[in-house]
């Protein structure tokens, strides 16, 4: 017995399989459950532990962390039947690292309380390097003693992590993540198409702006991949569209126009319908040429 808890890890996809090694390589006992078992597989390999369902993998830890798709996701997974919510044990830490709504962060930590369960939102940004160098942004949103009690499980995860208020409060913290996130991607890649329409290499031109007040996370990470033809995902298309349509609704209920997101909502749309949802959200760049 290594005195660590026990750690439910469901969603073993692109970012949540490197989340779960950082957890097993400190020496957690890791239970796991995804769709498809063969994304687990590199973990059930170094000892994880395979479950057949959510509820049966938050049933045999102490601490369950989820990091799905979509809300439809995370509802199903936490109050659907059999689910985390059900089948967690008593005193149980829930803790939510997708990318959801606000709304359902307050309906879980609701229902978690009326089990005696401790609930978290705790979404995340950094990306597919972020999780694999355990370097990810962590926002939390949930009660201050829930938020101490993960404090370890984060750090194994993440570099910069912070209780932003009550339930929902970490997702709301990334919808503003995901608002600039988005309309900084159409900036950089608008930029680059201006470059490339004047007649300039837009290799070069990245090389003298990114260094100066244009720079940013996206122009340093996914203008080069764009401009060398890599349209791989490192963050997918269509989950960029789902975000922004819960921030968009998230100002819709809060009065707030935010035109420029809605620019990037409908430049997206036009991504998606070309057929690109499942690549990088760096293809817009092709975009420019099919305008």
């Amino acid at each position: 017995m290594t005195g660590k808890p026990d750690i439910a890890f469901i969603g073993t996809g692109v970012m949540g399989r490197s989340m779960a090694g950082h957890l097993m390589a400190a020496g957690h006992a890791v239970h796991v459950y995804n769709r498809t078992r063969d994304k687990a597989q590199a973990l059930l390999d170094k000892g994880a532990r395979w479950h057949a369902s959510a509820g049966e993998a938050a049933a045999a830890a102490d601490i369950a962390v989820t990091m799905l798709g979509f809300p439809k996701d995370v509802e199903q997974t936490y109050l659907g039947p059999g689910g985390i919510v059900e089948k967690a044990r008593p005193g149980a830490l829930l803790i939510d690292m997708t990318t959801s709504s606000p709304l359902l962060a307050r309906r879980i930590a609701a229902a978690s309380a009326g089990r005696g369960l401790a609930a978290l939102d705790a979404p995340v940004s950094g990306g597919d390097i972020g999780a694999r160098e355990a370097r990810l942004v962590i926002m939390a949103g949930g009660e201050p003693s829930a938020f101490e009690r993960a404090t370890p499980v984060f750090s194994l995860m993440g570099k910069n992590i912070a209780l932003l208020g009550p339930a929902g409060s970490g997702q709301h913290c990334k919808m503003a993540n995901q608002i600039a996130g988005a309309i900084g991607i159409v900036a950089v890649f608008e930029a680059l198409a201006y470059a490339k329409a004047a007649g300039l290499d837009p290799s070069k031109v990245h090389a003298s702006i990114s260094g100066g007040a244009a720079g940013s996370w996206a122009m340093t990470n996914l203008g080069p991949r764009a401009l060398s033809g890599d349209f791989a995902p490192g963050f997918y298309v269509k989950h960029l569209r789902k975000d922004i349509a819960i921030a968009v609704a998230a100002a819709t209920e809060m009065g707030l126009e935010l035109p420029g997101l809605d620019c990037a909502r409908r430049l997206y749309d036009r991504v998606a319908e070309k057929g690109w949802d499942e690549l990088g959200t760096q293809v817009i760049y092709r975009l420019y040429t099919t305008l």
